[in-house]
């Protein structure tokens, strides 16, 4: 009975003292409640009841940043949220400087993300996501860092917009591409224009080109097999019937 009691302490006391982290992990060792040292990976031994050992991973975490209520700068409500890509990179810190750093970062995504989109205008919210991307990961991983967090990459993936906002940009599309179509169609008719008046110039020098004109426009009839055929007449054959004052 005594040894298998021993050996029953003996099986526990391994089991809290030998300790197995993976590869992307790290352990923060705490010695009778001071930090002595990081770890990690592979075999672990501590001190039952005197050590206690924290993990922290070193993965990169991919963290939703839910959709948040945000007033433009222009006084336009729309719904906005991000997702954000970050890694411990000095697990000491991670677990000293701040309680809970997946909380923490969570929570300073999202009152950044309202921040920044509301020093905005809806046009440039909408069109320049990669300046807003860029001004979200310098504010967050400035923030970040005196936890030993390393934010790589923020991204706004939606923009929700009213109803009533959507319609009026509709309006506001369909408007502008009439416009461009207007002025699409007036610089075709110019420059036809123009090509029609450089052609009256070169007939003027030489009238031999419209008698070519003519011959080639009756061509092109013929070759339609239209049964009605038209032939040019000069109007120098009906000088001579013409009364002059």
């Amino acid at each position: 009975m005594f040894y298998l009691l021993a050996l029953v302490l003996i099986i526990m006391f391994l089991a809290s003292a030998i300790k197995i982290l993976k590869e992307y992990e790290r352990g923060v060792i705490f010695r009778l409640g001071r930090v002595i040292k990081t770890k990690g990976p592979g075999v672990i031994i501590l001190i039952p009841v005197i050590d206690r050992m924290v993990k922290v991973s070193l993965r990169l975490v991919t963290m939703d940043v839910p959709s948040q209520d945000v007033i433009t700068k222009d006084n336009v409500s729309v719904k906005v949220n991000a997702v954000v890509y970050f890694r411990v990179m000095d697990p000491t810190k991670a677990v000293i400087e701040v309680e809970n750093y997946l909380f923490a970062t969570s929570q300073l995504a999202q009152t950044t993300l309202r921040s920044v989109c509301g020093q905005v205008e809806l046009d440039e919210l909408l069109s320049e996501r990669e300046k807003i991307n860029t001004r979200l990961q310098t504010i967050l991983d400035h923030h970040t860092d005196p936890w030993g967090i390393k934010v790589t990459t923020v991204e706004v993936k939606h923009i929700d917009l009213p109803q009533e906002m959507q319609r009026a940009m509709a309006r506001q599309a369909e408007a502008e591409r009439e416009r461009r179509a207007k002025v699409i169609n007036a610089e075709g008719e110019y420059q036809a224009a123009n090509r029609l008046a450089e052609a009256a110039g070169i007939i003027e020098k030489y009238p031999e080109a419209l008698q070519l004109r003519y011959l080639q426009t009756l061509r092109e009839i013929s070759s339609e097999s239209n049964s009605t055929t038209f032939f040019p007449i000069p109007i120098e054959l009906f000088k001579p019937f013409v009364k002059k004052d």
